[in-house]
């Protein structure tokens, strides 16, 4: 960013090109839109995500994201709270909610292995995990992390570490989305639509 002076407006713009899927274009039109704010809107944004940052923690039980000490998914007596649903992180679980359709509980690891990035399994929430079966009464884990190399691993790894516990470990399926053209579909999702496929 140009401008005499400006310095502020361009240490601004940095912070939120720090954030994911923000380029310096977007983040300087988020620094100027701030500058069009009055000082209380300004202070208010502000707040808010210092507030969010202060409060918000993992969840005792699942490690979602919360504000109190148990999330209401897990305080949800109504769920089924035998069928374990292992996602990578918090946003992945709002995905899950919008479908309506899945009635267990959650939970999030954090993160994938991924040596290279040096995220090695104790720095997920897979011990917590483990933990968990050991009290609940569970008897599936569905491991729903993306159909990446570092997804793959993580999905066998645990399924490998939860097996002797007697516990049933299930994969999500993957192949062609809702309206696909094979034409366009690349060779891995062609692959894993014949591999899932089922009778009709």
């Amino acid at each position: 960013m140009s401008g005499a002076g400006a310095l502020p407006l361009t240490l601004l713009a940095e912070q939120f090109a720090k954030l994911p899927g923000i380029g310096m274009k977007t983040a300087q039109r988020l620094a100027y839109h701030i500058m069009s704010m009055s000082d209380s809107e300004a202070e208010a944004f502000a707040k808010a995500i210092l507030h969010a940052h202060r409060t918000v923690h993992g969840c005792a039980v699942c490690q979602n994201f919360t504000d109190m000490t148990v999330c209401p998914i897990c305080s949800d007596e109504t769920r089924d709270h035998s069928i374990i649903c292992v996602v990578e992180s918090p946003k992945d679980v709002a995905a899950f909610e919008r479908t309506r359709e899945y009635k267990g509980v959650y939970h999030v690891l954090h993160g994938l292995i991924s040596p290279i990035d040096g995220i090695t399994p104790d720095k997920l929430k897979i011990s917590e995990l483990v933990k968990r079966l050991s009290d609940d009464g569970v008897s599936e884990v569905i491991m729903a992390t993306n159909p990446t190399p570092e997804g793959e691993a993580t999905a066998i790894y645990i399924s490998r570490l939860l097996k002797p516990l007697g516990v049933k470990v299930t994969r999500l399926a993957f192949g062609l989305p809702i309206g696909a053209n094979l034409e366009y579909a690349d060779e891995i999702t062609l692959f894993k639509a014949l591999e899932n496929r089922n009778e009709i």
